[in-house]
């Protein structure tokens, strides 16, 4: 059984285990404990004592740390790589980017954190200066999702640092294995300054939310997980950073590539079995061509290999555990009663005895009122609907409650422009989706969430501003209270 890891080093604990299991044969690969307040205490004690230090460590040597970091992450690519497919079911190769994404961030919040810089403020009178500086808040928790596990605790991670925060990382009871590797890599930091601790959200993660010696909680997770750690964190008003569910639509219009627009589509829709925050799962295609978008569709998805991720044939994982087949199973059986069709796909592969892999779907004769579209679809679903025109596709993607990302594939400038300022999304994708750039904020509007990470915006997530009045000439000032009975006594 795996231990938690803090204060540079691993404590064994004798706690409840939890298994994780390879959602590919169904096999316990490994235990993590169930973590309490007991370990919450522990991490906290260890940030809080390293973040005295760690705070006023100067920028570059906090570079110089973060890029041993990605150093070694990359170091360690193909073995991260495999164990995150053992728990998690991405396909090896897709896992290989993803250790290659996470070691980037930490090269360039590195950089980023280094270089940036505070701002001058214009004075309201002679012989003073006024200045903003940045400062950490810092304990930071990060709460991080089973499907992109190294990556979403780098965005997390690589800034609270950079801004001189230390860290508590509570990983995915799904997928912790990958993120418990690290260690090696968090090993070259100050003892305590990042800490690694297991358990579940309700007791474990609850604990240090509620923990006072904790100042930020970040948090990627389902829209429900975070209504609740907000409501935790409103008990001591304390800092909140949620990146939450989508449920993004993606436009094709009568000049797209259809046999471009198809592959981007598919793409969009069945990456990591379609278990993406910012997959696309709303597409609304133009009347004009629908039916040939929709054959290309199908013809594509009938060509893509499900199986195991350590197949390096394979295109489409399983899902990550049964219950989420089965939710989304029940989604596209909820549609089929309300008269959706399903052009292919549409249940779980008899071609496997064990795993929970489930047929890549595509359906038509969907509207928007189905639960399918509603709300946030977390599997290898595409459903098509069709649009007369781009003022019918722009008000169809903006009803939804969620404003993660939206795309769109055509080549008419008009078009691509006025979908973008009317449709409601943190991230605007024309003809290249599900894209990022470590130095582009990422975040969403709505029900999605308020923060961003990438980016400056997202260093400064991990920092408050603090304004600096200097005076450097000591002397009575009656501009203070000019119509006051201080200005009388001290003239």
């Amino acid at each position: 059984m795996k231990h938690p890891w803090i204060a540079g080093k691993w404590h064994k604990v004798r706690r409840p285990a939890i298994p994780v299991v390879n959602p590919a044969t169904e096999e316990t690969i490994d235990c993590i404990p169930r973590g309490n307040a007991e370990d919450a205490e522990m991490a906290v004690r260890a940030a809080r004592a390293a973040f005295k230090t760690w705070r006023w460590m100067p920028g570059v040597e906090k570079a110089a740390l973060l890029h041993e970091i990605a150093r070694r992450i990359r170091a360690r690519q193909p073995a991260l790589a495999r164990l995150m497919t053992l728990e998690g079911g991405k396909p090896f190769c897709e896992n290989r980017d993803e250790v290659e994404w996470s070691a980037a961030c930490f090269d360039y919040y590195a950089e980023i954190g280094r270089h940036s810089r505070g701002n001058s403020i214009p004075p309201v009178f002679a012989h003073q200066v006024n200045f903003t500086i940045k400062e950490p808040y810092g304990v930071v928790v990060a709460i991080v999702p089973w499907n992109y596990p190294l990556l979403l605790m780098a965005w997390k991670v690589a800034p609270a640092l950079a801004a001189g925060n230390t860290v508590i990382i509570k990983p995915s009871s799904e997928t912790p294995l990958a993120t418990l590797a690290l260690a090696d890599a968090f090993s070259t930091l100050p003892a305590g300054t990042v800490n690694i601790v297991t358990g579940s959200g309700e007791e474990l993660g609850a604990a240090l939310i509620r923990h006072p010696g904790t100042d930020l909680i970040a948090v990627t997770g389902s829209v429900e997980t975070g209504q609740r750690v907000g409501a935790l964190c409103a008990e001591q008003i304390k800092k909140v950073h949620l990146e939450l569910g989508g449920n993004d639509p993606f436009i094709v219009c009568s000049d797209a590539n259809l046999e471009i627009a198809s592959r981007a589509a598919c793409w969009a829709a069945y990456l990591n079995a379609g278990q993406v925050c910012t997959g696309a799962k709303r597409f609304y295609v133009f009347d004009a061509i629908a039916d040939n978008f929709t054959r290309g569709i199908v013809r594509f998805t009938r060509s893509l290999k499900l199986g195991s991720g350590l197949n390096p044939t394979t295109d489409i994982g399983p899902m990550i555990h049964l219950r989420q087949l089965e939710d989304v199973h029940a989604r596209v059986q909820d549609a089929v009663g309300q008269g959706a069709r399903v052009l292919c796909g549409g249940r779980r592969s008899p071609k496997f005895k064990k795993g929970f892999f489930y047929e890549p779907t595509v359906m038509a004769d969907v509207n928007q009122d189905m639960r399918l579209v509603r709300t946030e679809t977390f599997g290898p679903i595409l459903p098509i609907m069709r649009v007369q025109g781009m003022d019918e596709a722009i008000e169809m993607a903006n009803d939804s409650a969620y404003g993660l990302g939206a795309n769109i594939y055509t080549n008419n400038m008009e078009w691509a422009m006025k979908a973008m300022e009317r449709i409601t999304a943190g991230t605007f994708w024309i003809n290249d989706p599900l894209s990022d750039n470590d130095a582009a904020p990422f975040g969403g509007m709505r029900r999605t969430g308020h923060s961003r990470e990438l980016g400056e915006e997202g260093l400064d997530e991990f920092r408050e501003t603090k304004h600096v009045h200097l005076d450097y000439k000591q002397e009575i000032k009656p501009y203070w209270y000019p119509y006051s009975r201080y200005n009388r006594l001290t003239s």
